[in-house]
């Protein structure tokens, strides 16, 4: 009998997934219980930190864990662009929350559509494609939200926030249901090598 979803591609992937969720609930527990520090500067510093190991969790991971192709490359350049507004991010804390609205608008927007693409090219092949799809969409409104919120430093940080814990959520939930689905097809390999 057929799972009922493909089996992931790499039995290691749900590593990724695993560790963004980590560093999502992480920013949102610094968010969360940090008071009266939701300034701009709070804000671009939350950002970039969490731009900077998210970038290279999902860059770094992704490229030691198996996919191959396209997928893989796109999942690379997004993990380098979170890098690159991470550092930027830090580099110009200062700066005020036109550059922290800025900055996660581009990164949403650019993260989101790469993860949100990387879903729709392997729905029906790979078991993390629905994870990327949901991710990626989610990412996507945080861009848009972004661009109709007004100007606010204590609204767009906690925007960030909740989007934060969301999506690590999710991840997290993603990230056990790979390793599940990992498991048992390794074992049905590992029953059909011993007959």
């Amino acid at each position: 009998m057929a799972p009922a979803v493909p089996a992931p591609k790499s039995n290691r992937y749900w590593v990724v997934p695993a560790v963004r969720a980590v560093v999502a609930l992480a920013a949102t527990a610094v968010i969360t219980f940090t008071r009266d520090a939701h300034t701009a500067e709070f804000g671009l510093i939350v950002f970039g930190v969490f731009a900077i190991l998210d970038g290279l969790a999902t860059a770094v991971l992704t490229a030691t864990s198996g996919l191959r192709g396209n997928t893989r490359t796109l999942f690379i350049v997004q993990g380098a662009i979170g890098v690159i507004a991470g550092i930027l991010a830090l580099t110009l804390m200062t700066s005020g929350l036109g550059l922290y609205l800025y900055l996660v608008t581009v990164w949403a927007a650019l993260t989101g559509f790469l993860e949100l693409y990387n879903g729709i090219r392997n729905r029906g092949r790979d078991a993390a494609a629905r994870d990327w799809l949901i991710t990626g969409a989610l990412t996507a409104v945080l861009a848009i939200a972004f661009l109709l919120i007004p100007v606010d430093a204590l609204l767009s940080i906690g925007l960030f926030g909740a989007w934060a814990v969301i999506v690590g959520v999710f991840q997290g939930i993603g990230a056990v249901s790979l390793r599940s689905a990992s498991r048992a097809v390794a074992a049905e390999q590992n029953a059909g090598n011993g007959s």
